[in-house]
């Protein structure tokens, strides 16, 4: 049976309450980028970095996962073989929907990782500047996540997955940001057959075999609900 790898943005989590970067009025449009999202940023303001994240975790608890997190927990336990999911968000609204072995490829917001030695450990809800590692004791606390010209995690393990991939889908993701907008090619050439499930088509659509436009809600259930239709 067919081995479904399905990548993730913030398009899925945005029906559940999560700004994302191209929202007016959100936490991403308080801030620049540069400033929080970039370890020269962390570097030259920890205070304003930490309390961006702080607030990024208070808003991503309040939150509950929609019906599209659900449909792929079920695609994940009534499909007869491997269903990968990987996220490029930082939440954890795919546990809490009953998704299991998430790749988080751009870290979690509920995770802190040491500066100096690496050691990762669960975050509390307010993180603060020179906060000691639990591993070391060096004050040099950090949020777990991946920064802009920082390496996503797991790239090895993703690159895997892709290469023996059947079907690869692409839910809610710009397909701008790379290394994850080169995905479909790399499921392509494994010989897989490709779908993006987004609001709109995405700059990068002719890289795919299908498309469904719509709300995650919506389209993300529909799409589940066939593929096990097929599998009966």
């Amino acid at each position: 049976m067919e081995k479904i790898v399905i990548l993730t943005g913030a398009g899925i989590s945005a029906e559940s309450g999560l700004s994302t970067f191209r929202d007016e009025g959100g936490l991403w449009a308080q801030h620049r980028i540069e400033d929080v999202a970039t370890p020269e940023g962390f570097a030259r303001d920890p205070d304003l970095v930490q309390d961006f994240y702080n607030a990024r975790r208070v808003q991503a608890a309040q939150v509950q996962p929609n019906a599209a997190h659900q449909a792929l927990a079920r695609l994940q336990s009534e499909w007869p073989s491997e269903v990968v999911i990987v996220t490029q968000n930082v939440d954890s609204l795919h546990e809490a929907g009953g998704a299991e072995n998430v790749i988080h490829m751009h870290g979690r917001l509920d995770g802190a990782l040491c500066a100096a030695c690496g050691h990762r450990w669960a975050a509390p809800p307010e993180m603060a500047v020179g906060e000691p590692c639990p591993a070391c004791a060096e004050p040099t606390a950090r949020p777990d996540v991946v920064w802009f010209g920082e390496m996503p995690y797991h790239m090895e393990e993703i690159y895997s997955h892709l290469s023996s991939a059947s079907v690869f889908a692409a839910i809610g993701t710009s397909g701008q940001v790379y290394p994850a907008a080169a995905f479909v090619h790399e499921a392509q050439a494994a010989g897989a057959h490709t779908i993006e499930i987004n609001l709109e088509p995405t700059m990068g659509t002719s890289g795919f075999d299908d498309r469904l436009v719509g709300k995650a809600t919506e389209t993300v259930p529909q799409w589940v609900n066939r593929l096990l239709q097929q599998k009966d």
